[in-house]
């Protein structure tokens, strides 16, 4: 049987499980999504959704589900106000701190030798690994576990073996879905954080995880760029610049006014540049970009129980051409 339990303390589902039947489906499915599945030395189960297959945009937005542990929806649809770019991606979900927090921030670093990869997804959730699982009282106990990585090669029996002993599950109960940023899986599923995105900067602002009770956000989707730097830069910028998420949340207006004047991209001294040429002027070194630059262009903060909406930022289409290359 699989269960969990989320912050609130009440039982829900288990992302693992909702996750895991997603997994089904894109293997099923292999042909029409243009991926690849095999089994590991170890049994695992790796999908390969853009390294050595032409994958899609299809298989992205399905992987961008499995990363939301079956928590969140991932449509494209078309966007008039951006006529350039005009498709988008929209991500929902009715529990966006179990959905993108506990499960599809990419927290969990994963490395062995010359291989490293940060893992995302439902599997987080089981082998709680990471500091942010203090604040997060969601727990998952599934009898199969799913992890996303950003790459582009599956991972090692090493790091097989270590998913499976912290998750409590056998190396045969573990799926790796790998797929490169610059591919367009690997794009679709970093776009489709947009939500996440707001969230973790929520969490970083203080805000209380329990006061957020919905979100939805949108962002465009990037063309892909053969170079990692330069398709790297493109996803970050959809959301930088682009990006816009509603958030949903309990407590005071005077509180949501504030999460919604904070919440911006714009907020950051790094702001103004594509994010390949930020990435660029601090030598390749992550840690010294400014961290609140991660999140939408813009934000609207309803205070449900006042129902006033507070917004700030506001998209920048110059920048997302720039980087877009317009």
């Amino acid at each position: 049987m699989s269960g969990s339990l989320n912050i609130s303390g009440r039982t829900t589902d288990s992302v693992n499980a909702l996750a895991g039947a997603l997994v089904d489906r894109l293997v099923a499915g292999a042909a029409k999504y243009r991926i690849a599945v095999e089994r590991g030395s170890l049994g695992e189960l790796l999908i390969d959704a853009g390294a050595k297959v032409p994958g899609g945009i299809e298989a992205g937005l399905l992987l961008t589900e499995i990363c939301m542990g079956g928590l969140g929806s991932v449509t494209l649809s078309h966007a008039p106000a951006a006529p350039k770019w005009p498709f988008w991606l929209t991500v929902t979900s009715a529990d966006p701190v179990v959905a993108c927090l506990a499960s599809q921030y990419a927290g969990w670093s994963l490395s062995h030798e010359k291989f490293f990869a940060l893992g995302s997804g439902p599997g987080r959730a089981q082998a709680r690994a990471e500091k942010l699982f203090d604040e997060l009282s969601y727990r998952d106990l599934a009898d199969r576990v799913t992890i996303v990585l950003e790459s582009g090669s599956p991972p090692p029996k090493e790091v097989v073996e270590k998913v499976a002993a912290r998750s409590g599950v056998t190396p045969d109960k573990v799926a790796f879905i790998y797929a490169p940023t610059q591919s367009l899986a690997g794009g679709v599923q970093v776009v489709g954080r947009v939500l996440e995105v707001a969230l973790h900067k929520a969490h970083e602002l203080h805000f209380p995880l329990d006061d957020i009770i919905d979100g939805v956000a949108t962002a465009p989707l990037s063309p892909p760029h053969p170079d990692f730097v330069q398709a790297m830069g493109r996803t970050n910028d959809a959301i930088i610049y682009a990006g816009r998420a509603h958030l949903f949340v309990k407590g005071s207006a005077a509180a949501a006014k504030e999460l919604a004047e904070k919440l911006p991209s714009d907020t950051s001294r790094d702001y103004g540049r594509p994010f390949a040429e930020i990435f660029k002027a601090y030598k390749g070194d992550f840690y010294k970009i400014d961290g609140s630059l991660f999140s939408p262009a813009e934000a609207l903060v309803t205070a449900v129980e006042t129902g006033e909406t507070f917004r700030a930022g506001e998209v920048n289409l110059a920048l997302l051409d720039k980087s877009f290359g317009e």
